[in-house]
């Protein structure tokens, strides 16, 4: 677990030292240029900074160990993070997509930007394209939402960078100004459709949903394996930060001692565990088999997959 915040930590200081530079270089070589587009860029650059230090913040939080008011721990507040990443990326799109629409409305640019915004936005395609690539590496290998989210915000930045370098070089072709604008509404747009895709997919977690649903054919392939074993029930799954949580109901035979039935169960939890990695715990629940009574309609069956 340390050695795993230890790496977001790193990759988070990488995220911010990165995006700082390409941010200012993108703000001022936009207005010196002269390229409203450039300064877009570079706004929604300055945004990373904000994600980065965000999820560093958040990695000091994942090392806390469970206690009485989070007896679960902190794993959650990798999700909480990345959806408070939603809302920062929103509006910073939002903001743009305002400007944009007042130059617009105001008559566009003028003026065509100098050849800098050109040089300056395939710099920052390069840049994007490393700290995108450092970002989902660590990501997917910490399993880390913040950072995969933060990979896919930098990634979707080297598509804004390659839209403005393809704006900047209409410009010069048609000498038509106003495309500058143009493509930074269109920046603006991209940017919160990013936004939305990343609150959509927290929401998933938050409301104790998974994006797998094929978890639950290999909860009740591990049960079948498991003799003694009856009737898997009100079967969850949830996720716990990168972790998976599964309760489960299960029916085993009445006559057996208690000792017996826990031994059942334990092979049952093993068996899950085998198939199934980055577990948080598996809690279950024993019935007596064949036990009628009425319970609340909760979880998976087999018959409902």
């Amino acid at each position: 677990m340390a050695e795993r915040e230890q790496e977001i930590k790193k990759a988070s200081w990488v995220g911010i030292f990165g995006n700082a530079f390409l941010s200012i270089l993108k703000i001022v070589a936009g207005f010196v240029s002269g390229s409203l587009a450039v300064v877009a860029d570079g706004v929604d650059s300055s945004t990373d900074i904000i994600t980065s230090i965000i999820t560093l913040i958040t990695a000091r939080l994942l090392t806390k160990p469970p206690n009485k008011k989070y007896p679960y721990g902190y794993d959650k507040a990798d999700t909480i993070a990345t959806k408070l990443l939603s809302f920062i990326i929103f509006f910073a799109g939002a903001q743009l997509l305002i400007t944009t629409i007042r130059k617009l409305i105001a008559g566009g640019n003028t003026e065509v930007p100098s050849k800098l915004a050109i040089y300056i936005t395939i710099i920052s395609i390069l840049g994007k394209l490393f700290l995108s690539f450092h970002q989902f590496r660590i990501g997917k290998k910490t399993n880390s939402a913040m950072l995969i989210a933060n990979g896919k915000n930098m990634q979707n930045d080297v598509l804004i960078s390659g839209s403005v370098l393809l704006g900047l070089i209409f410009i010069y072709i048609f000498q038509r100004p106003i495309l500058d604008t143009v493509t930074a509404l269109l920046v603006s747009l991209w940017v919160l459709r990013v936004a939305f895709n990343i609150f959509k997919e927290t929401s998933l977690e938050l409301m104790d949903g998974t994006k797998d649903c094929t978890i639950y054919e290999k909860i009740f392939d591990a049960v079948e394996k498991v003799e003694g074993a009856h009737h898997p029930h009100r079967v969850r799954a949830r996720n716990i930060g990168h972790k998976v949580m599964i309760a489960i109901d299960l029916e085993i035979e009445g006559k057996l001692t208690l000792h017996e039935a826990h031994e059942i169960a334990h092979k049952v939890e093993d068996s899950i565990k085998l198939r199934i990695d980055n577990i948080f715990d598996v809690v279950i629940h024993i019935e007596p088999l064949g036990d009628k009574k009425e319970e609340k309609a909760l979880g998976i069956t087999k018959s409902n997959l």
